[in-house]
């Protein structure tokens, strides 16, 4: 997916977790590499345990190891050590807390300093968005962060914004009203849509649907100066291709996010196993293939760039934990779009209107 980057601004410096994810470091400094050589104006402090990454560097092949040395060279490329790391099964909060030197703290740590624009992990998900919180903060008046997804729908040109994707579990009307403020943002200045259609998630189109915290919300948002609010949305509407940005709790955002990944690659089993059931079938499917390739690239998660958390003073981007060199390569790229583009400010804006508002009624 392409993610339009302003020109004329100053290099972008990136932070990238280097031990996070199930194929790090491996996939994490091919990435790095890869996107140091393509998007130019970029600067990647890849953190972690330097003898590891030195260590799969050197088992590179000749081309991709010549790639990574070149970008070193020119400066695009600095190895901060981190001698720690963050577990997958680790407790998000202990972890911060007691691994101070861990890739993701250090990391996060760059951008608190300024030294670096964003953060980019596809580690535990827990621990960034805490590290976050502990090292960045909040912008001010966001009352929490929320964890955004980027979705595929019939419209290949307009993937939906989906948030909250699991940070917060319980929410009260005026995260949902804030969260609805970020992503609409995000979806203007990173995904590009002009006036977003957002949608808040419920069991029906109807006001009178939903729980009480869908009842509480909708008045609230249908008063949000800024926001294109079109009403309740259902969950057939998260892949239709009319719908920009979805609004939930962190507990639904997560289940329909998982829901949608799981039927994609239920879809994917089912037709794979359909066209090896005869050689007609199996010719068929030869010819189709351009067709096929096309769809699996529309479908595929790791070109959509990870997950940024909205609602903390810089870019932090949380991409998925099997992510390959190509996933890491769009994360970066997402978080080059999300710094150069001033989400964060965008953001900040916003929500200091929105409290304006509130104390004008």
């Amino acid at each position: 997916m392409s993610f339009p980057l302003k020109q004329g601004f100053y290099m972008t410096r990136i932070a990238l977790d280097a031990m996070g994810g199930d194929y790090a470091p491996k996939q994490i400094v091919v990435g790095a590499a890869e996107a140091a050589n393509a998007l130019g104006d970029v600067k990647i402090f890849l953190v972690g345990d330097t003898a590891a990454i030195e260590c799969e560097v050197n088992r590179f092949p000749k081309n991709r190891k010549l790639m990574f040395q070149q970008a070193v060279e020119r400066g695009a490329i600095e190895i901060v050590h981190a001698p720690d790391c963050v577990e997958m099964d680790d407790v998000p909060v202990e972890a911060v807390r007691k691994k101070k030197d861990c890739s993701i703290n250090v990391a996060m740590r760059l951008v608190k300093e300024g030294k670096a624009d964003a953060f980019i992990s596809a580690g535990n998900s827990g621990a960034v968005a805490t590290s976050a919180i502990f090292n960045l903060g909040r912008i001010p008046g966001v009352k929490r962060p929320a964890i955004a997804m980027v979705l595929p729908t019939r419209s290949p040109d307009r993937p939906l914004l989906l948030l909250d994707a699991g940070a917060n579990m319980d929410c009260n009307p005026e995260w949902l009203v804030q969260f609805a403020i970020m992503g609409s943002a995000y979806s203007k200045t990173v995904l590009r849509r002009e006036n977003p259609a957002v949608g808040l998630l419920s069991i029906g189109t109807e006001e009178c649907k939903g729980n009480e915290l869908i009842h509480a919300t909708n008045p609230l948002l249908q008063k949000i100066k800024g926001v294109n609010f079109i009403g309740n949305v259902e969950g057939h509407d998260i892949c239709g291709g009319e719908l920009d940005v979805a609004v939930a709790d962190g507990f639904v955002g997560n289940v329909v996010l998982k829901t949608v990944e799981s039927v994609a690659k239920a879809i994917g089993g089912w037709l794979k196993a359909e066209l090896k059931k005869s050689l007609f079938r199996k010719i068929c499917a030869l010819m189709l293939k351009p067709a096929f390739n096309a769809l699996k690239k529309q479908m595929d998660p790791e070109v959509y760039g990870g997950a940024p958390l909205l609602g903390v003073p810089g870019a932090v981007i949380i991409t998925h934990g099997n992510s390959t060199h190509k996933g890491i390569f769009y994360a970066i790229k997402t978080g080059v779009a999300a710094a150069r583009n001033d989400v964060t400010g965008l953001i900040a804006k916003a929500i200091a209107d929105h409290a304006g508002d509130k104390n004008q009624a």
